[in-house]
């Protein structure tokens, strides 16, 4: 109680500070409390005294109500009452739900629908107000300003205009609380869903609404507002006159639009607000009218479109645009008595403080204090008060004493934040603005003036103030921006603002410039980006001081001819437009022009007339466009040139003042440069078709820049190395043999030459590279380094070392010692065995290391000389012991995962900046209860997860036909960025989910995706059944639950669906991919990649197309608004439309020739191509291990952000398809991966009883996917029948004439009781445990299990043991009778014999499956008699699973005596098993030469 009391305590004093009336919470008791406001309080005494009288009320409320005493529930106070409980206050005051008549009725008809509406006025606030497409936004506003209209929370129901012109009188209707209707509802008719949804002709409206209703919000930059709790808290304000527009009847309110968050605008009056939301949604990605109406009914759109009934209250906004109150007022010095505290109305706006006349302190002459300069101090003699000093000699004093601590803070801050300022500047950007504050009008002194993103509106009365056409007033005003403000048509007031010199007009759907901007002689910058400007008027001539003008992505077809006569304009910026053809006349005609920007046009030609040079021109911009040939030699000064990701094959430029070209992703084959550039200082010709560089490269003196990546060349000349100014060249991806042997002495800082075919580095790279601080040279074939120079005087300052995936040996480890300032070191995936002590101790300043995918059993123990080292990366290895990484201070991340440890060494404290530590697939650890709970500290601690028999998620037996294994990595900031979704049983079905989230820089929206995508997917798995719609609409409904974190943050995202329909028991897997962002899936078909996703970036030409007709500005990155480069991601909702969360879906029918798919976020495949990735993980047997690879190499190739990788290993078999149901309830699982040699048994299932082992148990990895289990006959010593049993269909399944129903799919027909053979198992052992069949704990024989008192015997199924090859049979030994001891079947000769004949399409085959999803080689000494001989679990219907590793305290103990006798008899088995399998094949020879006519072999 004493606790609850303090903290109700703080929350009291923190609702002061707020000046809010916030609920306390108390657990177990609900009570109810009224505050007084903050503004009640006339003094600061008065301010003090009401806290107290708080706190006093609070515990006496608080003692009067026990937490024993009985209250009543919660969930009995009305929508209204404030609680004590915050959950029930939240439900309440967020949303009213919709009752199922409600959703009935919107269902009933397309044109009806649902708004959310936001009403402060109401209870809760956020309410659902039931319409039609004819409704405007004047009767939904006049419905919900009528009073006493329908009771609280009610759902109200607006209807307009009947289509057929009739009217309901707009006569509003209201659910009660019965769930009856007060008036006449329509009647309820539906027509079947439709895939577009269209208006009447002729209504006249419909294109106006859509224009103004949403492109105010297109074009959109980011803005610091966004929606949050404040709106729906926040208190109804006093009422506030807001000045009508023209064509607006004034009211006492209106209906307002918010998009994603920020901005909003009132609705004029004739806009219909549900046609409006419909095509939100339909610009989202939804196609289907039904599933619009569907989701407007979800109160959870608000966080992409809410409604308003009146103006939204911002708090933050409304303290940006003014702030004002009556207070107490002094003015002048205090120490003298005339002057005397007065109450006075005191306003902050813009950059003045205005305070009201004594004699007439509300309405009459106003003081004016510019603080610009000024001072704003404490006053600490008053009790929050203030003092407001202006700059200059002669300046003045204003002591203002506040009423509440909440305003003195306010106040401070706008006040500080003005007095700072340099220049008279005023930022109302993003304040939802329809007309100026009037009280802004007094800052006389305003130079800059920022109005962007708002809505205001160009007005004609001239009666109506504060408008764009007031804006002359500021006579002193050199700057101003109104960009984003919608205003369709100029505003002809700031041409009379005599002393603009920068005026932004950006994004507001201007179509036409009037002649009247050539009025304003003194603008320097004119900025019409993002219009729908097709010519430009002459006027503008007149501009003369005009030296930039903005026309980026406009409608011209041509450079406008009026820039020919503007001498101040020396940059020609026109990217975005539609202009085809680049005539050199038209620069010629420019001479003032030095830098032309026609970047992203539809350039394809470019003309030159005359042989004259163009000697003006020395920046050139031509990058996405779709010119093939490019020749600019008339171009003599030319200087940059950037032709980025044309079509070039052939390009001429003049190299006389040539500094920098940037060509790349073309399809150049050689470049024709005159005369030799000598002056050339970065090239950038990477990812063309170059075989040999160009002769004048070497002689480029002044060259620091040179990246020739992704070409085919052979060799680089020894020149170039010598080349004095050379830091740094990236040579990677080419088809390099060698290197230059004999090197002089080169400057390089940064050589990068991966990806090659470098059997060796030159001899004397290192000890001519003086200043190579960056080597990488992975995914070569080097077998040694180049040596070093030992020298103390010549000391090597390599800082960064990349060697991964080539075949370096232990030779290389001590020449890593002549490296003394080495930080960062790759050697993954190489041929190192052992890594000598005394080597690792002399890299004292090693800081990350990879020595992954080796074969190192050790790291030795002088790893504790490295200080600072904070990554120790050594999975994949052959670890034995725990490496002494825990001593490190400094250390961050530990990856031991993949090796062979068993135990681990912990000091008594962990290294406290320790974050990450993976210890997964090491099955022999074990790890006490002691150490887990040390470990658990970590942040990020992985480890597998102990077996326990028989799982339920493994239920279905999904493992069998795939199993996973993943990887997250953080970046260069240790910050995780990236999420993964793994589900192998989704829905308790023969279903998996799969997925990989990336965030790039942010955690949260990865987060949420992991948490909330696979609940969507379920859902919307059960309203439709086509993979392009459930998993577009997972994608689409995830953007709306990502809530206000999905307004400005953003991510990438693939999802894959396994699933095999049920209704088709012989139809295949399907394998779907959906994905938005760069995350993408590939698929290994035999061998070869099938990638699945597809990426949607500005470079797709639909995608740029549908980014310019919505008039976003793509910045030079090629990024959206400068945002993100991906116009199809998830999040990122202020930049709607121009972003949307479509995704790209692909769906393909899994078949046997599928291996395994990748699933990776953005760094992998920035990486690693799809070729190389499945090349890489291909041959790697553990999903696990090949995760962990990729991720290596995806950070050994350079990336240096967060990493995720998943692989998904597939056994898909042409029997896997199976769906016999034993018991007509329950499918059995997926097909095991059993060795013939193995017998499983199964028999009279139980409904809960599964049809296969735990895959966690190691079994299941250890069964053939050849053979399928399925249900046994009781007859012994039946044999097959000699011709195939008549077969039917029947209702539940496939069964036989005459035989009671038995599910079986078309692969295994039901078998009568004569059509199989009993066999024993060839798995027999000794029944020194087990008596007559009975368990050592069970009382009960267990079903399917036969003993004699010797041995056991099982019965097995053979008719699914149809081999995929010709479709033969598996043979199956038969084991004669004996009653010798123990008999062990399972030998190595055996299995390798048999798995000769077997064509598996997964490499995971015969090996043990991790608890984690991974797959491992199993052990010789692990055979299946010890799996079989744990202590089994008794399941109903006598099928029992083991845990993967045996308990010895269960295991078969064979006497020291018994020994030889064992042994012997183990050695008479296996010449027993040779003879009968020779036989086997003889019989199985001779059947092949019959007709295929059984279903199993006599």
């Amino acid at each position: 109680m004493l606790a609850l009391e303090g903290s109700a305590s703080q929350s009291m004093e923190q609702q002061a500070a707020d000046g809010e009336k916030r609920p306390g919470m108390e657990g177990g008791a609900t009570l109810l409390l009224l505050l007084p406001t903050a503004g009640t309080c006339q003094s600061a005494t008065a301010n003090s005294a009401l806290l107290l009288r708080r706190r006093r009320r609070l515990k006496r409320n608080l003692s009067a109500n026990p937490l024993g005493s009985a209250a009543a529930p919660s969930s009995a106070l009305g929508p209204g009452t404030r609680s004590l409980d915050r959950k029930t206050l939240l439900k309440y005051r967020q949303w009213v739900q919709l009752q199922p008549q409600e959703r009935a009725w919107v269902r009933g008809e397309l044109r009806r629908g649902c708004l959310q509406v936001y009403d402060r006025r109401s209870s809760p606030g956020l309410r659902p107000l039931l319409c039609t497409l004819d409704t405007t936004a004047g009767e939904v506003a006049a419905r919900l300003l009528r009073a006493g209209g329908a009771a609280s929370g009610a759902a109200l129901k607006v209807l307009g205009q009947t289509p057929e012109g009739g009217a309901d009188g707009g006569r509003p209707e209201v659910f009660s609380g019965s769930g009856t209707w007060i008036g006449t509802p329509h009647k309820l008719s539906r027509p079947p869903a439709v895939d577009c949804w269209e208006l009447e002709e002729g209504s006249g409206l419909e294109d106006a609404a859509v224009c103004q209703g949403l492109e105010l919000f297109h074009c959109g930059a980011a803005s610091s507002s966004s929606s949050s709790a404040e709106d729906l808290s926040a208190e109804p304000p006093p009422a506030v006159t807001v000045p009508a527009r023209s064509h607006v009847p004034a009211a006492g309110g209106a209906l307002y639009v918010q998009l994603h968050g920020e901005s909003s605008r009132r609705l004029e009056a004739h806009e219909r607000p549900l046609l409006l939301q419909n095509d939100y949604l339909f610009q989202l990605g939804f196609r289907d009218l039904c599933r619009v109406q569907e989701e407007g009914m979800e109160p959870e759109v608000g966080c992409l479109i809410r409604f308003y009934a009146g103006k939204p209250n911002g708090g933050g906004l409304s303290d940006r645009t003014q702030l004002s109150g009556t207070y107490n007022v002094r003015k002048g010095k205090m120490q003298l008595p005339v002057n005397r505290w007065t109450r006075r109305q005191v306003i902050l706006c813009g950059t003045c403080l205005i305070v009201s006349s004594v004699k007439e302190s509300q309405t009459g002459k106003m003081h004016v204090l510019p603080l610009i300069g000024g001072k704003v101090e404490e006053v600490k003699k008053h009790q929050h008060c203030l003092a407001f000093s202006s700059s200059g000699p002669q300046s003045q004093t204003y002591y203002v004493c506040f009423d509440t601590f909440t305003d003195y803070l306010r106040w401070l801050r706008q006040g500080s934040k003005i007095a700072s300022q340099r220049i008279s500047s005023v930022d109302l950007s993003c304040c939802n603005l329809e007309q100026l504050p009037e009280n802004l009008f007094y800052s006389q002194d305003l130079t800059h003036l920022n109005l962007k993103q708002n809505a205001l509106r160009i007005n004609p009365d001239p009666a109506i103030e504060g408008t764009l056409d007031d804006l002359h007033r500021f006579s002193k005003l050199k700057s101003l921006n109104l960009s984003n403000n919608n205003l369709g048509e100029f505003p002809l007031a700031v041409c009379s603002i005599p002393t603009l010199m920068e005026l932004n007009l950006s994004c507001n759907g201007l179509r036409v410039l009037p002649p009247a901007v050539g009025e304003m002689k003194n603008l320097q910058t004119f900025l019409l980006d993002g219009n729908y400007l097709q010519t430009l008027p002459t006027d503008l001539k007149s501009l003369s001081q005009l030296c930039y003008l903005g026309l980026s992505f406009n409608e011209l077809t041509e450079i406008p001819e009026v820039l020919e006569k503007m001498p101040a304009v020396d940059k020609l910026c026109m990217p975005g437009n539609s202009l085809q053809v680049l005539n050199l006349k038209s620069l010629r005609r420019m001479p003032q022009v030095k830098h032309v920007d026609l970047r992203l046009n539809e350039i394809k030609s470019f003309l030159v007339d005359e042989d004259d040079f163009l000697l003006h021109v020395t920046q050139l911009d031509l990058r996405d466009n779709k010119m093939t040939e490019l020749d600019v030699t008339s171009l003599s000064n030319l200087e940059v040139l950037h032709c980025e990701r044309n079509h070039l094959t052939s390009l001429k430029i003049s190299g006389y003042y040539l500094k920098a070209l940037y060509t790349s992703s073309n399809a150049l084959a050689h470049l024709d440069v005159y005369p030799d550039p000598s002056n050339l200082a970065f090239m950038d010709i990477s990812r063309n078709c170059l075989d040999c560089l160009p002769d004048w490269v070497c002689e480029s003196k002044n060259l620091e820049v040179l990246d020739v990546g992704h070409n085919h060349l052979t060799e680089l000349p020894a020149r170039l190395f010598g080349a004095r100014g050379l830091r740094k060249l990236l040579a990677g991806y080419n088809r390099l043999n060698r290197l230059p042997e004999c090197i002089e002495r080169t400057q390089l800082e940064v050589l990068d030459v991966q990806h090659n075919q470098l059997l060796e580095l030159p001899a004397n790279l290192l000890l001519k590279s003086d200043s190579l601080r960056c080597l990488n040279a992975s995914a070569n074939n080097l077998e040694v380094l180049p040596a070093a120079c030992l020298s103390e005087e010549l000391q090597s300052s390599l800082q960064e070392l990349y060697v991964t995936n080539n075949n370096l040996t232990d030779k290389c480890v001590p020449l890593l010692t002549g490296h003394p300032h080495l930080k960062i070191l790759h050697m993954a995936f190489n041929r190192l065995q052992t890594f000598p002590a005394s080597k690792m101790a002399k890299l004292e300043e090693l800081e990350e290391i990879d020595i992954s995918g080796n074969k190192l059993k050790a790291i030795p123990t002088t790893i504790m000389n490295c200080r600072r080292m904070h990554t120790v990366i050594a999975h994949s290895n052959c670890l034995e012991v725990f490496p002494e990484v825990m001593q490190l201070s400094e250390i961050k991340c530990v990856d031991l995962s993949c090796n062979e440890l068993t135990e681990i060494t912990l000091p008594e404290n962990l290294p406290p900046k320790l974050q990450e530590l993976d210890l997964t697939g090491n099955p022999r650890l074990l790890l006490d209860h002691k150490t887990l709970e040390l470990l658990n500290n970590i942040r990020c601690f992985k480890v597998d997860q102990p077996s326990c028999g028989f799982s339920a998620s493994e239920a279905s037996g999904a493992p069998a036909v795939w199993s996973h294994g993943y990887t997250e990595a953080s970046g260069m900031k240790n910050k995780l960025c990236v999420a993964s979704l793994l589900v192998n049983n989704f829905c308790d079905n023969r279903e998996a989910v799969y997925g990989v989230f990336d965030g790039e820089r942010n955690v949260e929206v990865p987060s949420l995706l992991q948490c909330t995508m696979c609940d969507i997917l379920a859902d919307e798995l059960q309203k439709t059944k086509s993979e392009e719609e459930y998993m577009g609409n997972t994608f689409l409904v995830m953007q709306r639950k990502l809530g206000t974190a999905g307004q400005k943050l953003g991510g990438s995202a693939v999802l894959c669906h396994i699933k095999h329909d049920p209704m088709d028991p012989g139809g295949c897997f399907t394998l779907t991919s959906a994905n938005v962002g760069k995350c993408q899936t590939v698929l290994c078909r035999d061998g070869k990649p099938l990638r699945l996703s597809k990426t949607y970036t500005v470079g797709c030409d639909e995608e740029l197309k549908r980014v310019k007709q919505h008039k976003a500005i793509i910045t030079e990155d090629g990024k959206v608004n400068g945002v993100t480069d991906c116009t199809r991601i998830l999040g990122y909702t202020f930049l709607h439309p121009s972003v949307t969360p479509r995704p790209h879906v692909q769906s393909v029918a899994l078949t046997p020739q599928d291996e395994f798919f990748i699933l990776g976020s953005k760094g992998l495949w920035d990486s690693i191509s799809e070729e190389e990735a499945i090349e890489a993980v291909r041959n790697v047997p553990d999903a696990l291990a090949a995760s962990k690879k990729l991720c290596s190499l995806a950070q050994s190739y350079g990336c240096s952000g967060s990493l995720c990788a998943v692989v998904v290993q597939l056994n898909v078999t042409e029997d896997c398809f199976c769906c016999c149901e034993l018991n007509g309830v329950i499918p059995p699982p997926s097909p095991g991966i059993f060795t013939p040699s193995v017998n499983v048994v199964i028999k009279d299932r139980a409904p809960e009883s599964l049809g296969m082992p735990s895959s966690s148990s190691g079994l299941a990895s250890e069964i053939s996917s050849e053979i399928s289990t399925s249900e046994m006959s009781s007859e012994v010593g039946s044999t097959a029948s000699d011709e195939p049993s008549a077969v039917s269909l029947h209702e539940n399944g496939v069964g036989t004439i005459g035989c009671p129903s038995e599910q079986r799919c078309t692969l295994h027909p039901i078998c009568l009781s004569n059509s199989f053979q009993r066999q024993l198992s060839s798995a027999t052992f000794s029944s020194a445990f087990s008596d007559n069949g009975l368990d050592s704990e069970d009382e009960e024989p267990i079903e399917g299990v036969f003993s004699n008192g010797s041995r056991v015997e099982v019965e097995v199924d053979i008719h699914c043991s149809r081999s995929k090859n010709g479709g033969l049979p598996v043979p199956v030994p038969v084991q004669e009778p004996s009653d010798e001891g123990i008999v062990i079947s399972t030998n190595e000769d055996d299995l390798a014999t048999l798995s000769k004949r077997q064509d598996f399409s997964s490499s995971t085959l015969g090996r043990q499956r991790r608890g984690n999803g991974s797959v491992a080689p199993s052990e010789k000494s692990h055979n299946l008699i010890e799996i079989a001989a744990d202590a089994p679990l008794r399941k109903t219907g006598g099928y029992f699973a083991a845990p993967a590793q045996p308990d010895p305290d269960d295991q078969f103990i064979i006497p020291p005596e018994l020994e030889e006798e064992v042994k012997e008899i183990m050695k008479q088995h296996q010449e027993q098993q040779q003879q009968q399998l020779q036989l086997q094949q003889h019989r199985q020879y001779q059947m092949d030469q019959l007709p295929d006519y059984y279903d199993t072999p006599l």
